[in-house]
């Protein structure tokens, strides 16, 4: 059998055919990560909550499966979100109302990852309720960027990214409304998706967030991705938006190879400032698509109502999903949390209606661009990872920020479109961080995104990054 290390680096595809093969156990790949985060997590704090006895207790039960039908992911170890509920362990979502909070029942998306053969190890930690992009809350503490201890991880999927970066994941869960499965991936060097909605069967909830929020996932590599996303798709009767499965497998589109004809780049989608190095990172990765013969220009739908549609339905979702905790809990609310609520709740009729209807106005735009373009590519992220005391970026390349989400636009502009979306890495700064690029597809796209994001990955050579040991401030 592997070494514990040659098992952490090893990608999760790999592992999984070890797993299928009986060269490795779902045990043992739990024994390389409890020492793997024994070495590391004291210095991320990616996983604050562990429950590797509930996983021993499902592997066994695993592996009373025979080979190869264990499920996609055959044993495989996976790291849930702290915003999602697993059975028998804790939820905190990062807030200390709900510190103590320990499920009877899981999310559904947890139960198909395990019916799938995922085993649940971890809980990721992630700003309360999800809120900001970086991660950090008053119940477990700040998550550190593994490239540089001293920068933020993003968010607010941060937690996975981290997980990933530093090799106590394979692969990870994560969700999205305005980036957070994207920004942490670029500010970790990893793969993350957002995928179309419903793609992920959830619970659901009372949260309109249903429309513009997300569950996906987080890895490596893009091969990997599409491993997971494998695992956590289909149609689920509890939850009415789902899809259905596709016949082919995302695995399978990764590794068919088709690219894409024709590709559009943006430095800025037209709405927001960049940093002057994060643009031209992504610029020279973009045009390196015409090494493929991949036609390659310069282009992006308007977007321009995208900040005030996401704001208002984002304050909206505030309003109605966490009013009764403004009511009964305002002193343990972070500030950002209490500003989304209040601005949701001074909301009119009238501006929701203009918010929907400019919603549909920009998947309109989006459908129509991706009838010429295959992708469209630009930053995922408008600026490289930031001091980790600095609760958001207040603003770029010479403008300030209305309010803390604003520099997210340039991911949150994708959401409101409906399309999918990945950050892949692809380059580094100068002080060595790493940066990602979004690569978009078309509506429910995500097996030519997929495939096209490998094209590209090959091409940069850069799915061998992580993980790596946590590196400390510069």
């Amino acid at each position: 059998m592997a070494s514990h290390s040659d098992l952490i680096k090893a990608t999760a595809c790999a592992v999984v055919d070890q797993l299928n093969s009986g060269t490795v156990t779902p045990l043992d790949l739990l024994d390389a990560l409890e020492a793997r985060v024994k070495e590391v997590e004291g210095q991320v704090n990616a996983l604050p909550i562990l429950c590797f006895d509930r996983a021993r207790d499902h592997a066994r039960a695993l592996m009373k499966k025979p080979l190869g039908e264990r499920g996609i992911l055959a044993g495989l170890p996976v790291p849930i979100k702290d915003l999602t509920s697993v059975a028998g362990v804790r939820t905190t979502q990062g807030s200390p109302i709900f510190k103590d909070v320990v499920p009877t029942k899981s999310n559904v998306l947890v139960e198909r990852l395990e019916e799938n053969g995922g085993v649940v190890y971890a809980k990721s930690n992630t700003p309360e309720f999800g809120a900001g992009a970086n991660t950090f809350n008053d119940v477990f503490g700040a998550t550190l960027n593994p490239w540089d201890l001293s920068k933020s991880a993003a968010g607010s999927s941060g937690g996975a990214a981290a997980a990933l970066a530093s090799g106590t994941a394979w692969i990870a869960h994560g969700s999205d409304m305005g980036g957070s499965l994207r920004n942490p991936a670029s500010f970790c060097g990893i793969v993350g998706l957002r995928p179309s909605v419903g793609r992920v069967a959830s619970t659901p909830n009372i949260a309109l967030a249903r429309m513009v929020s997300v569950q996906g996932p987080m890895a490596r590599n893009v091969e990997d991705l599409a491993l997971m996303l494998d695992a956590m798709s289909g149609e689920h009767p509890a939850d009415l938006i789902s899809l259905p499965k596709l016949p082919e497998t995302f695995r399978s589109a990764v590794r068919a190879g088709k690219k894409p004809k024709r590709i559009a780049y943006s430095p800025d989608l037209g709405i927001t400032p960049v940093d002057p190095e994060v643009a031209a990172l992504t610029r020279k990765a973009a045009e390196r698509f015409a090494e493929a013969g991949v036609i390659v220009e310069e282009a992006h739908p308007d977007l321009r109502e995208a900040h005030e549609c996401f704001h208002v339905l984002r304050a909206y979702d505030f309003a109605i999903s966490k009013l009764g905790l403004l009511r009964d809990h305002r002193d343990k609310l972070k500030p950002e949390v209490i500003w989304n609520i209040e601005e949701g709740l001074k909301l009119k009729v009238e501006e929701i209606a203009k918010a929907e209807t400019q919603r549909v106005t920009l998947a309109a735009r989006a459908y129509e661009f991706f009838q010429t373009y295959d992708l469209l590519l630009c930053p995922a992220t408008i600026t490289p990872p930031f001091p980790i005391e600095q609760r958001y970026l207040a603003e770029c390349n010479g403008t300030k920020f209305d309010n803390y989400v604003q520099w997210l636009g340039i991911v949150y502009a994708i959401t409101v479109t409906g399309c999918p979306a990945l950050s892949i890495p692809c380059g580094f700064t100068t002080t060595g961080l790493p940066v990602g690029l979004q690569i978009v597809g078309p509506p429910r796209g995500e097996a030519s995104l997929l495939a096209g994001a490998r094209v590209l990955e090959d091409i940069l050579g850069l799915q061998s990054i992580t993980p790596i040991d946590p590196r400390p401030a510069k």
